[in-house]
């Protein structure tokens, strides 16, 4: 089956969450612990998304093949389907804080929201210059500085969203340790890699 291509890569993704939150309340219920399993499964698809997006050119400088390919020239969409993920799981812990403000300030706590929050507005303003025409209409520069403070603010919240509860489970350790490849592979793995292969060309060469 070939993979697909363009926009609808983002109604795939929203079809694989709506499938997945179908299978946990049809398993599950839909009583309060069903909601928290929800939420926490939204938060690892959205990560898994953002992951994807934010390594994709580099993905593709390391190690270049049609997957890395197909994943560059579809970046746009995978953070899109990124965006699609992330708002559904916002909705999710709306519903888990039963849809009040106090609630959700009585489970995540100030810094937390007040994090999240600039970090879903940064969501916001990405995927709303995703497109054609309204990244024209912000400019290259501009959406260039946009989209890198986004891709690394929004790294930084996931990372502390684990990191600050790693000792309560093994999951949340092994997620914030992930973040930390990710962000050294997009930083160092590209340039690391062509040093090694430099280096045994370089080798190579000298015994022949």
């Amino acid at each position: 089956m070939r993979a697909p291509e363009g926009w609808p890569i983002v109604g795939w993704a929203a079809a694989g969450i709506a499938a997945m939150l179908g299978s946990i309340f049809a398993l599950e219920g839909t009583a309060h612990e069903s909601v928290l399993l929800a939420v926490r499964w939204t938060a690892r698809t959205s990560v898994a998304l953002f992951s994807l997006a934010f390594l994709a050119s580099s993905l593709h400088r390391a190690w270049p093949s049609r997957t890395s390919a197909w994943l560059l020239r579809n970046r746009r969409q995978v953070g899109v389907s990124f965006a699609a993920s992330h708002l559904t799981h916002l909705l999710v812990l709306l519903a888990y804080c039963g849809w009040t403000m106090q609630g959700l300030l009585a489970a995540a706590g100030l810094p937390t929201l007040i994090l999240g929050g600039v970090g879903y507005a940064f969501l916001l303003a990405m995927t709303a210059t995703s497109f054609d025409r309204t990244a024209a209409w912000l400019g290259p520069a501009r959406w260039r500085r946009l989209h890198t403070a986004g891709v690394y603010y929004l790294w930084l919240v996931f990372f502390l969203t684990f990191a600050f509860r790693a000792t309560q489970s093994l999951l949340y350790a092994s997620l914030a340790g992930v973040l930390i490849a990710v962000l050294a592979f997009r930083l160092l793995g590209p340039s690391t890699l062509q040093r090694i292969r430099s280096a045994g060309a370089a080798s190579a060469g000298a015994r022949s």
